[in-house]
């Protein structure tokens, strides 16, 4: 018995033209509702992330350079080519891109939030990312710290900047300048005008030798007769405090130990 004569046959692969024949009306209307002219892209709507405000970018001047950009309408435009080419902006750090029917975009901003300079110009901002603005629509920029490292290091700086800051909470000082060498030797100036020379992160950890610097540091700097001006942290079992005017050039090399004018307080076994 032939195909054309099993009834059965005949009237499963009728049944499934029928469906193949629905489905494909069924996109064909939506590829057609999908081009309607209502569907037009015709507004970008620009506002700050929640729990943000926007102090730098302007948003009359964003909307109006990316209106035209991008192709597509409600349903085709590539929401990712849109999110990329607002964060491709001055002062944006972060854009979140959604469809608002019929025919909107909505574009939530986050701001960079300078926390320092970096040494090469650029600035880091409070996730320990670079940017690149113009150095003159920075506010108060003074204020800001200091940072330097090799490149690719801002992130580690960033977090390096926030334990020290919480390691010297006792003493009421702050960092204000934090330089990682080439060598991975840290360095570190505070607010009160003191060097700290921290050295690397071998060895005795870093952190306890710092911890070790403010736990006796109130007791040292009664019994000096003078400001200390560096605090060198470098060694195993303790640390030097010099007197102002000693301070070499480089700040990281460790011969600068063997320097006139400096005091040892090291930690007797």
């Amino acid at each position: 018995m032939t195909l054309w004569q099993d009834a059965r046959a005949l009237n499963l692969v009728a049944g499934a033209m029928t469906m193949v024949a629905f489905a494909s009306l069924i996109v064909a209307g939506l590829w057609w509702l999908a081009n309607r002219p209502m569907f037009e892209l015709e507004s970008i709507e620009i506002g700050p992330v929640p729990g943000r405000a926007l102090e730098h970018v302007s948003i009359p001047s964003l909307r109006a350079s990316h209106l035209n950009r991008f192709t597509g309408n409600f349903f085709t435009v590539d929401l990712d080519r849109v999110r990329q080419a607002f964060e491709d902006a001055p002062w944006v750090r972060r854009a979140q891109v959604r469809r608002v029917w019929p025919n909107r975009l909505f574009v939530g901003i986050e701001e960079h939030r300078p926390l320092a300079q970096w040494g090469d110009g650029r600035f880091v901002n409070t996730f320990g990312e670079p940017f690149r603005v113009n150095p003159e629509e920075v506010d108060d920029r003074a204020a800001l710290l200091e940072f330097a490292g090799p490149e690719g290091t801002q992130a580690m700086v960033t977090r390096r900047y926030a334990e020290l800051r919480t390691q010297l909470q006792p003493l009421e000082l702050e960092p204000r300048k934090l330089v990682l060498s080439e060598r991975q030797a840290w360095s570190a100036q505070l607010d009160n005008g003191i060097t700290l020379l921290i050295g690397r992160d071998d060895g005795v950890p870093m952190n306890d030798r710092i911890a070790r610097w403010v736990a006796v540091h109130p007791v040292v700097a009664a019994r000096l007769n003078e400001r200390a001006e560096v605090i060198d942290l470098r060694y195993p079992n303790g640390f030097a405090v010099r007197a102002p005017g000693v301070l070499g050039q480089d700040t990281n090399d460790k011969s600068e130990r063997s320097e006139r004018g400096s005091r040892e307080f090291a930690r007797r076994p």
